[in-house]
C-alpha cells in the first residue's frame, strides 16, 4: 500500500499521523498504541473521545491527549504532512499545549 492511501490535504491515519510526528519509532508501535485505546481526541464542538482504531482519522485542530514515556503529552495537530521527515519537520505537525 503506498503511502498516498494513508494521506489526503485534510486528514490522516492516526497512526500514521503519530509516526510522522515522531512520537513512535515504528507505525505498528503506533498503531499498537491506539489501538489499546490510550489516546484521547477532542474534536471542535464534540466531547473527548478514546481513539482505538489506527484508521481514524486526524485533522488539523483536533486536540490529542495520551501519556507516553511517563510524561502526559497535549497537542493540537496543525498538519498531516506528506512524510517522517527529521524532528524539525515533525514538530511542525504539532502545537504542544498546557495542561
Amino acid at each position: 500500500m503506498s503511502d498516498e492511501a494513508h494521506h489526503n490535504d485534510d486528514h490522516c491515519r492516526a497512526d500514521v499521523w503519530l509516526w510522522r510526528a515522531r512520537f513512535f519509532k515504528t507505525r505498528s508501535m503506533a498503531a499498537r498504541f491506539v489501538d489499546e485505546g490510550r489516546i484521547r481526541l477532542t474534536r471542535a464542538g464534540a466531547p473527548d473521545s478514546r481513539i482505538d482504531k489506527p484508521s481514524r482519522a486526524l485533522k488539523a485542530g483536533d486536540v490529542l491527549v495520551f501519556a507516553i514515556g511517563g510524561r502526559l503529552v497535549n497537542v493540537r495537530v496543525l498538519d498531516c504532512g506528506e512524510r517522517r521527515g527529521p524532528a524539525t519537520e515533525a514538530r511542525g505537525l504539532y502545537e504542544a499545549l498546557e495542561g
